[in-house]
């Protein structure tokens, strides 16, 4: 009997769960020894994860952008830097499937290779000087045209996932010109290698290196996309940020509703779950979850079911969620430390651990400054 798309779903989320349990019991380690949790790939990829946002007609589940955000919510949960890590390659997949941005033939050797093999894919855009790609900074990676391909150099930051990365999508300004495009560089290829610079206090397991590109070559048809300077498109996938930093606070709010309800000092009788200073935040945790499940699902409930037109104007409305969900998941945490009290400080307390990771949220993009700008500017253009 062909199963519905509900019973896959539900299919999908039992072996999700069951598959990140380890990811919590590991995640503590990786953050004391700064180490990347490679195992948790491992498991990710024996499931099929990775696959699950490519197209059907090339051996995927095409999957829509709700399921993939409830997907990653819930490895979030259980290991906030292996959400982020993965949530790039699921975006950027789904994302390229659905636009056909490569020539069909690039696309669909790369897809292929995920679906059989688990090969993993992630931008590599940001660099020391240009900042954050989304403010526009011109790559000072270059890539020179030669008579069988190009060769590129340049070096790259805030690279993640890069110690299992299969393929690099690299952003390069084609030298003598003042034009930037994407380029495809295999890990393989010589004079690519990966420095490992991540120093972060947040965020630890993600593998964010540096990528050093050394006279590396690659052939023609590698240049994959040519970018317009100041034109960005909406792109609804970038959504598996607020999804995982959502994930990290009910991780969050289920350990204060434990502690509380389990927490009897000897001053009053019952646990602090009955005092109304602990039910009130308790409370405000709740209401601040609900509004941003409600927000996140129902705005990528909005971009599954709309046409091009309409996406390409959710541009402020994505932004909005991202810097909704994201500082209401620093605000559930800064609850659940109250609740918990100093021990939530203690290096074996995983809030600690939270509250750090949750923090990164607001350095990824689009920055809470743009998309406050973006909203204003919205409001006043449907005033006139």
């Amino acid at each position: 009997m062909k199963l519905t798309e509900l019973e896959m779903k539900e299919e999908q989320v039992s072996l999700l769960i069951k598959t990140v349990e380890a990811f919590a019991s590991r995640a503590r380690q990786h953050d004391e020894d700064g180490s990347f949790p490679f195992e948790n790939f491992e498991d990710l990829k024996g499931i099929g994860y990775p696959a699950l946002t490519v197209p059907k007609e090339y051996g995927g589940a095409g999957i829509s952008l709700l399921d993939m955000l409830q997907f990653q919510e819930i490895i979030g949960k259980a290991d906030g830097s292996t959400a982020l890590s993965i949530g790039w390659h699921m975006g950027i997949m789904k994302h390229l499937g659905e636009n056909q941005i490569w020539q069909k033939e690039t696309y669909e050797a790369i897809a292929r290779d995920v679906a059989q093999t688990g090969a993993l894919l992630n931008n590599a855009a940001s660099e020391p000087a240009a900042g954050s790609p989304t403010r526009g900074g011109k790559p000072e990676t270059f890539a020179k045209e030669v008579n069988d391909g190009w060769v590129i150099n340049g070096r790259k930051t805030f690279t993640t996932l890069s110690p299992i990365l299969d393929y690099f999508v690299v952003s390069a300004t084609i030298d003598g010109t003042d034009q930037v495009g994407n380029f495809l560089v295999k890990r393989t290829r010589d004079g690519v290698r990966v420095d490992e610079t991540w120093d972060s206090i947040a965020m630890k397991g993600t593998g964010s290196h540096d990528l050093v590109l050394e006279n590396v070559n690659v052939k023609k048809d590698d240049l994959v996309e040519r970018l317009t300077p100041g034109k960005k498109k909406a792109t609804g996938w970038l959504l598996h940020i607020p999804a995982c930093y959502l994930g990290i606070a009910s991780a969050a709010q289920e350990y204060a509703i434990q502690f509380a309800a389990s927490y009897s000092p000897n001053s009053i009788e019952g646990t602090i779950s009955d005092l109304p200073n602990v039910k009130q935040k308790l409370g405000e945790m709740e209401l601040k979850m609900m509004e941003s499940r409600h927000f996140l699902y129902g705005v990528a409930r909005k971009w599954d079911e709309s046409d091009a037109a309409t996406r390409d104007a959710m541009g402020p409305e994505l932004g909005a969620v991202k810097l909704s969900v994201v500082n209401k998941a620093i605000e559930v945490i800064d609850l659940a430390m109250r609740i918990t009290g100093a021990r939530s400080l203690s290096a074996k307390n995983p809030l600690q651990r939270y509250y750090r990771d949750v923090r990164a949220g607001l350095h990824n993009p689009p920055m809470d400054d743009m998309t406050i700008m973006q909203l204003a500017s919205k409001s006043i253009a449907e005033q006139n």
